[in-house]
C-alpha cells in the first residue's frame, strides 16, 4: 500500500473539513413532460441554489424563493426540500445543472451535478432484406434524423447482434434464414420492426435437423409397431394351439372308451357264406421240362484203303 498517498489524503481532509465530494447524476426526460431534480443531501435544507450551465436560476433560503431569471421562461420552481421542478420540458432545457447546499452557519453542505437531457421520440426504422447467391443482405435504416439527436440502432437475428450508436443505417450479411429484428431506441422511447427473410432453395439448419429427427422417430416407431404386431400374432397362435390340444385330448379318450364298450355284433348270413367259401388258390401252371441232352457218339475212324504191294 502507498502510505504516503493515504497520509496526504487524510491531511487534506483535516485542513478542509467542509469540502464535500461532488456527485454527478444523469437524468433523461421526454419532450413536454415534467421533471423533478432532487437533492440527495441528508437532512433539512436551509439554503440551496440551482444553476444551469454556471448561470443562476433560483434560490431558496430560509423558506424564501428568489428567481434570477424570468419565471415564465424558466417554467421551473423549487420546493422546501431543495427539489427543482421543470414543467413541459423542451430540448432547450437540456444542460448541466448544479445545486449547492449551505448550512445555516454558512458552511457548504453538499454540491451535486445533474446532466439533464430532454429527448424526443425516435424515428420509425425501415427494415429491408434481399437474397443474392444464397446470402441474405439485411439493412436497417432511419430516413429522418433530427440534428443533435442521439439514439441506438440494433439489428439482431437469433443470437447474432450488431449495435451502433448515433447511426442512420446498419447492415447484416448472413447465410442463415430466420426472423430479423431492427430496434431504434433512446432513453425515453423505442420502436421495433421485424421481418422474416429466407433464400429460395436454402434450408435452415434447424429445419434439416427437425426433419431428420422426425424421420428417425418414424422409423423407430414403425419397427416397434411391427415387432408388437408379430409378437401378438405369435401369442395368439400359441393360445389357439393349446386350446386345440386340450379339446382333442378329451375327444380321443371318449372315442377310445366308446370303441372298448361297443359289443361284438352277430355276423349276417351273407358274411357267413363269404367266410365259408374257400379262398381261391392260385393256379400254378406246369411249365414244360426242358429236353434232356442226347448222349454224344464217338466219331468213327475212317477206314483207309490198304495199299497193295
Amino acid at each position: 500500500m502507498n502510505f504516503r498517498r493515504i497520509f496526504l489524503i487524510k491531511s487534506l481532509l483535516l485542513l478542509f473539513p467542509s469540502v464535500k465530494c461532488s456527485v454527478t447524476n444523469w437524468f433523461y426526460v421526454a419532450v413536454n413532460e415534467s421533471a423533478l431534480l432532487s437533492v440527495t443531501a441528508a437532512g433539512s435544507v436551509y439554503d440551496a441554489t440551482w444553476m444551469k450551465d454556471r448561470k443562476r436560476l433560483l434560490q431558496i433560503k430560509d423558506r424564501k424563493v428568489k428567481y434570477y431569471v424570468n419565471k415564465e421562461q424558466c417554467r421551473c420552481k423549487i420546493f422546501l426540500n431543495g427539489t427543482l421542478q421543470i414543467e413541459q420540458a423542451v430540448k432547450e432545457d437540456s444542460g448541466n445543472y448544479t445545486v449547492t447546499v449551505y448550512e445555516q452557519d454558512g458552511k457548504r453542505k453538499a454540491e451535486e451535478h445533474t446532466v439533464f437531457i430532454v429527448q424526443g421520440p425516435v424515428p420509425q426504422p425501415i427494415l429491408s432484406a434481399e437474397c443474392m447467391n444464397k446470402t441474405i443482405f439485411v439493412k436497417c435504416e432511419v430516413k429522418q434524423k433530427t440534428k443533435d439527436e442521439t439514439f441506438i440502432i440494433e439489428l439482431t437475428q437469433d443470437k447474432s447482434k450488431k449495435i451502433h450508436k448515433n447511426a442512420t443505417s446498419l447492415e447484416l450479411h448472413t447465410r442463415h434464414s430466420g426472423t430479423f429484428r431492427c430496434v431504434v431506441k433512446n432513453q425515453v422511447s423505442e420502436k421495433i420492426v421485424e421481418k422474416v427473410a429466407k433464400c429460395s432453395g436454402q434450408l435452415d439448419l434447424y429445419l434439416i435437423l427437425s426433419i431428420a429427427g422426425g424421420a428417425v422417430f418414424f422409423v423407430i416407431f414403425m419397427i416397434l409397431l411391427i415387432y408388437c404386431i408379430r409378437r401378438k400374432k405369435a401369442e395368439r397362435l400359441e393360445d389357439d394351439g393349446e386350446e386345440h390340444l386340450t379339446q382333442a385330448r378329451p375327444m380321443d379318450s371318449e372315442m377310445m372308451v366308446r370303441e372298448l364298450r361297443q359289443p361284438p355284433c352277430n355276423p349276417t348270413p351273407r358274411q357267413q357264406r363269404v367266410q365259408r367259401r374257400p379262398l381261391p388258390q392260385p393256379q400254378v401252371q406246369q411249365q414244360a421240362l426242358p429236353p434232356r441232352p442226347r448222349p454224344r457218339t464217338q466219331p468213327r475212324t475212317p477206314n483207309h484203303p490198304t495199299e497193295r504191294p
